[in-house]
């Protein structure tokens, strides 16, 4: 029997905190599907960064491809200047070790609030396909004249066929495999962004031939954010850029009940990739054991997944639904009837 070998970073603020749920789920489910693991716990982050200035380790990316994959807490210390840790731990991990999707369920769990009115599980129920290594993320530009009031700051966002092809692709294979209305949608903005989106839009559509039963549509990035709150419903999958990707996936989670449950994946499908909740560090609730760690919980539900436990990974959601059914009142940090670790205990008791 394979050992599953997990690399573990708590990171910052209260993300050490909902991984120690995620772990206890670990370990309940599975003693029932009967696989074994390891974790290394690494203390990657701010508080790291504050003794050594050194966010990583020199070694740690060829670290990381020891593992098969990665169990994310959170990043981001109110000490630390915003961006440091960011693109020091964050961002190296994605582009260095070409996390080159990032895949974000977007899905409205039973009992849990969402501020669309008339809208409930059935019709909040689709996948994000954010492209993750190139775009405006890539830090490509520079400053003109910096200071001076005819300054000019040019930020470029770039894109290669290659890197739009794959994650096209990826988007349409899971399309395919997610087999519900089988319609893969392209959120751009091919009227104003003439270079990036003429690239994506003639790409998608040329990769489209290839997969005739996967129904394709497009829509602009804001009529887009009109959809997703009037008529989520429309949605399957939808494929988009890393900026644009980063911006709805976040409307897209207050749909679902907020940070509190959405969770994320940044994949290598031929290499290591990391899962992760996909709120903030929240350092004001660090301790306090009001967190909500179903996020956590959630991620490595994908995590599993992703490793090939489907089972494990079906009874951690099934777990999750029976929890948001249930006693779990709220999806707000200190609001849910129970703390962190109780939460925890209880999503364990439910596998």
């Amino acid at each position: 029997m394979k050992k599953h070998k997990i690399a573990v970073i708590g990171g910052d603020g209260t993300g050490p905190e909902v991984v120690a749920e995620g772990l206890k789920v670990l370990k309940a489910v599975s003693k029932k599907f009967g696989f074994e693991y390891e974790t290394t716990m690494l203390d990657w982050g701010g508080e790291r960064y504050m003794r050594t200035k050194e966010v990583i380790p020199a070694d740690g990316i060829e670290t990381l491809k020891k593992f098969d994959v990665i169990y994310l807490g959170a990043v981001g210390h109110p000490d630390v200047k915003p961006g440091i840790l960011e693109k020091g731990l964050l961002l190296k991990m994605r582009f260095d070790l070409k996390q080159y999707i990032n895949l974000r369920p977007v899905k409205l769990y039973p009992g849990v609030w969402t501020p669309l009115k008339d809208k409930g599980p059935d019709e909040i129920d689709y996948v994000v396909v954010r492209e993750n290594n190139e775009g405006l993320y890539t830090g490509m530009g520079e400053f003109r004249n910096k200071g001076a009031k005819d300054e000019v700051a040019i930020q470029t966002s770039y894109n290669t066929r290659a890197g739009v092809e794959r994650c096209i692709r990826y988007a349409f294979d899971f399309t395919r495999k997610r087999n519900k209305r089988k319609q893969l949608t392209l959120c751009g903005k091919t009227n104003v962004l003439t270079y990036a989106w003429d690239l994506w839009e003639r790409t998608f559509y040329e990769v489209a031939e290839e997969y005739p039963d996967v129904k394709t549509d497009y829509a602009h990035v804001d009529a887009t954010c009109m959809w997703m709150v009037k008529n989520p419903e429309w949605f399957d999958v939808i494929v988009t850029d890393n900026m644009f990707g980063d911006i709805i996936t976040d409307l897209a989670a207050m749909t679902q009940g907020g940070m509190g449950i959405a969770a994320g994946g940044n994949i290598n499908p031929e290499g290591v990739s990391m899962f992760e909740p996909i709120g903030g560090s929240a350092p004001k609730y660090t301790g306090k054991n009001v967190i909500n760690p179903l996020a956590a919980i959630c991620a490595l539900g994908m995590l599993l997944s992703n490793i090939g436990e489907e089972e494990a990974a079906n009874a951690v959601e099934k777990a999750v639904m029976a929890a948001t059914a249930g006693k779990i009142k709220s999806m707000s940090a200190g609001k849910m009837g129970m703390g962190t670790s109780e939460v925890g205990d209880y999503i364990a008791s439910l596998i």
